[in-house]
């Protein structure tokens, strides 16, 4: 009976076993001892996007993050999304496809593309979920759907949002820390809510989003709409400099709040009460401790993709 079992099975075990002995070196010589060498690639951030799908394309390609068909052509480079993919400008849908298939390629490629959690994911996400199902606002009776189409909602975004947008969304991490920089989507203490880690704060928000209650999201999505937590001369440092010390990093590196409505120039998020900011690049503030990335692309600014560290 042994032999009867175990001869024809003996072929299999070879038959497996030697095209992964064959293939495994071949790369090694090539990419491991480079890898290796090299370290990791360059890092980059693109601040807020809300929909612009050409205008990121374009600044993607000027980096040489992108070819012209707009598939990576980075390398090993990192590349970080700090979040609002959607809403307000006309190809949300397109945008996070684009991120999607960029963070396939650049992980073939030996380097990365990965996206924050902004607070217009979580807006979309309880939209498609929730609807117009009341929330306690705190302001009176709220829905997610009005507050999207408040905010900038694109109903076209909402007919072309699948499933596996819906999954990928909820899955983002709220915050991460590459090279000494914080990054994280909005300008707000408020993820020290959330838990004292970066581990803590990703899994709370994830764990959050999988319970699907209305409330529960609502409040979610209130927390990381707060801004300005750091421009203030005198409490902006200071609250900066409590992130970095529960969560490491030297600076902490945001969008959300448009630097032209972080500086004043016009009197609200989209701008509409002033002329056209002129925005030639991030905003570094707090006493050199934060840096503002959402360079005002609803408003007639810049979308900005930058490669850190910035010279100072």
């Amino acid at each position: 009976m042994g032999p009867g079992h175990t001869i024809p099975d003996m072929p299999l075990v070879p038959a497996q076993d030697r095209p992964t002995v064959a293939l495994t070196p071949v790369p090694e010589p090539e990419h491991g001892p480079l890898a290796e060498d090299e370290g990791p690639g360059p890092l980059y951030v693109v601040g807020d996007v809300h929909g612009y799908h050409d205008e990121l394309r374009e600044a993607l390609a000027a980096e040489g993050l992108i070819d012209p068909k707009g598939n990576w052509a980075a390398g090993n480079a990192r590349l970080w999304f700090l979040g609002d993919f959607t809403d307000r400008g006309p190809d949300g849908i397109g945008v996070i496809d684009l991120v999607m298939q960029l963070s396939a390629e650049a992980a073939a490629a030996g380097g990365y593309c990965k996206a924050l959690m902004g607070n217009h994911e979580l807006l979309l996400i309880g939209a498609k979920r929730f609807g117009d199902t009341p929330v306690n606002s705190g302001a009176g009776t709220a829905s997610f759907q009005a507050a999207w189409l408040l905010n900038g909602g694109q109903r076209s975004d909402m007919e072309r949002l699948e499933d596996h947008h819906l999954q990928w969304m909820s899955r983002l991490d709220a915050m991460a820390e590459e090279d000494g920089h914080l990054l994280v989507h909005s300008d707000t203490t408020a993820y020290l809510d959330y838990g004292d880690s970066i581990e803590a704060v990703n899994d709370t928000v994830t764990e959050t989003l999988q319970r699907s209650d209305a409330d529960e999201c609502w409040d979610l999505f209130r927390k990381f709409t707060k801004r300005f937590a750091f421009r203030d001369e005198d409490s902006g440092p200071l609250a900066a400099r409590e992130l970095l010390d529960t969560y490491g990093g030297e600076r902490i590196v945001h969008g959300h709040s448009p630097i032209p409505y972080l500086l004043g120039e016009v009197g609200s998020e989209d701008g509409e009460d002033g002329g056209t900011p002129a925005v030639e690049g991030p905003h570094v503030y707090a006493d050199h401790l934060a840096v503002a990335m959402d360079g005002g692309v609803t408003m007639a600014g810049k979308l900005l993709v930058v490669q850190l560290p910035l010279a100072d």
